[in-house]
């Protein structure tokens, strides 16, 4: 004897099931799995009213323009030698480079891409800062100057740990797909990332 059960559902019922579903099927075919789990809610929400709009905001396909970098030393900041060896490379970087003075002071927010500004110096910091659990320093390199740059913070980091990554507004994929370390990989939290979209500006 076979059994047959049929199951009736309202129409506001079967849209409240078929909705969800819908939507996060859309957000997965522009959104790899594991960027979507690193995205806070308000990029969720906004990767899929993108989405569903029809508007580009995938970091994935087509692939993002990368608008500039960082090069982010990592060290020790409870440790005074540590400290000491960060900030020494750090002077003998903007000497090199010609960062000496308040108006070569980043004022751009960290996470903005800044399509044609000029290489600067952001703060450095002995406590977490952003998604580093340690101290760093970092320095925005446009593309042109990247080389140069890389070249020789790798020849003058000694046993210092180095982390480049691009900025595309994507800042998910561009710490976490689109980086570099030299030395230890140090972990970082991409939790705190508020732009996950081609040409995003964080506001602070």
């Amino acid at each position: 004897t076979t059994l047959l059960y049929t199951i009736k559902f309202e129409p506001c019922e079967m849209l409240r099931i078929l909705l969800p579903l819908s939507l996060f099927s859309v957000a997965l075919s522009h959104y790899h799995i594991h960027d979507w789990n690193a995205m806070n809610p308000a990029l969720k929400l906004r990767g899929l009213l993108g989405a569903v709009a029809g508007v580009n905001d995938s970091c994935d396909d087509p692939l993002p323009e990368l608008f500039s970098y960082h090069i982010h030393v990592i060290f020790w900041g409870q440790n005074p030698d540590r400290v000491a060896m960060a900030m020494d490379l750090r002077q003998r970087f903007m000497e090199r480079f010609e960062l000496l003075g308040e108006e070569k002071n980043c004022t751009i927010t960290p996470g903005d891409p800044a399509p044609g500004h000029e290489m600067c110096a952001f703060d450095p910091h002995t406590e977490p800062y952003g998604p580093f659990l340690q101290g760093e320093f970092a320095f925005f390199v446009p593309p042109h100057q990247l080389q140069e740059t890389t070249a020789w913070m790798l020849q003058h980091r000694g046993i210092l740990d180095m982390f480049i990554h691009p900025n595309s507004g994507c800042e998910v994929n561009d710490h976490t797909k689109w980086n570099t370390y030299a030395g230890a990989k140090w972990p970082i939290d991409p939790t705190i990332f508020s732009c996950n979209y081609p040409g995003c500006k964080p506001k602070s």
